[in-house]
Order: structure tokens, then C-alpha cells, then sequence
């Protein structure tokens, strides 16, 4: 629930910004590329984090072999990804594909998910019952085709 949150404050927070007058949030794409951008940086941190990261270890599906080093290339892809929603458009359009990238990896990460919702395998492990995941999942992907869509 924590990333929801912190998605929701900060597009808001970023867009009430960009009202004031900076151009840098001035649309509701790029609030919500700084809220997916923040985000991203807390969730792929958290990869890195030994009880957090133990609790992710544990939900990798057991058909998928190198749990650890998985955890550790989504943790990074996460962070990479938060960095280049921070390019602005004048540079490139770095932050599309960021955004279409995360997305994309937000469903390449999804069995993980399910497959938590259905075994338990640690304390740590995130433990947010299968419907109120996905739908969380959904409004991740949502934001994230959004700024790539939108931008």
C-alpha cells in the first residue's frame, strides 16, 4: 500500500508544483513521471534492504532459478528506470521509454505476486492479498503507459 501512497502524494504534491509555476511538473504526465520516478526509487531500494530483500527472495516462483540475483536485477532495473523519469523531454525521449520499460517489467514481475499470495515463505515477505495487489499493479501500469502515452 506504501508505493500507492507514495505515488498518489507525490504526482500531487509535483503537480501543485508545477502550478506555482515550474515548468518542469507544469502537466499532469510529468508530476506523474516524478510520482512513478519516487516510487520506483523506494521500491527498488527496498530490493537491496536485508529483511526486505529476503521477503522478496522468498515470492520468486521456485521455476524461476537465481531468486537472489533476480531480485537484485529487478531492484536495479527499478532504479535505472526512476532516474530516467527524471530526464526531461527536451533531452530525448529517455522518459518513455522508461516508462514503457517499467511497465513492462511491472508485468514480467507480476507472478511473483501470485505466487505470494499463495505461499507465505516469510515474515518479510510482502503479504497484500492477490485482489488488492493486482489492482495496485494496475494503477502502476496505468501511470506508467500514461507518461509514456501522454508525454
Amino acid at each position: 500500500m506504501a508505493p500507492l501512497i507514495v505515488l498518489l502524494v507525490v504526482t500531487a504534491l509535483a503537480r501543485a508544483v508545477g502550478a506555482l509555476g515550474v515548468g518542469y511538473v507544469a502537466s499532469w504526465p510529468a508530476a506523474t513521471a516524478v510520482g512513478l520516478a519516487v516510487m520506483f526509487i523506494m521500491t527498488g531500494a527496498s530490493h537491496f534492504f536485508p529483511a526486505r530483500r529476503a521477503g522478496f527472495v522468498a515470492i520468486v516462483p521456485p521455476a524461476l532459478k537465481h531468486p537472489g540475483a533476480l531480485v537484485a536485477l529487478t531492484g536495479v532495473l527499478e532504479l535505472l528506470g526512476a532516474a530516467a523519469l527524471l530526464v526531461p523531454l527536451e533531452v530525448g525521449r529517455l522518459r518513455v521509454a522508461a516508462a514503457l520499460s517499467l511497465a513492462v517489467l511491472l508485468v514480467a514481475m507480476f507472478p511473483a505476486n501470485i505466487y505470494a499470495s499463495r505461499a507465505r515463505r516469510s515474515v518479510h515477505s510482502p503479504n497484500t492479498a492477490l485482489l488488492r495487489r493486482t489492482a495496485m499493479q494496475c494503477v502502476f501500469i496505468a501511470a506508467a503507459l500514461f507518461v509514456a502515452l501522454a508525454s
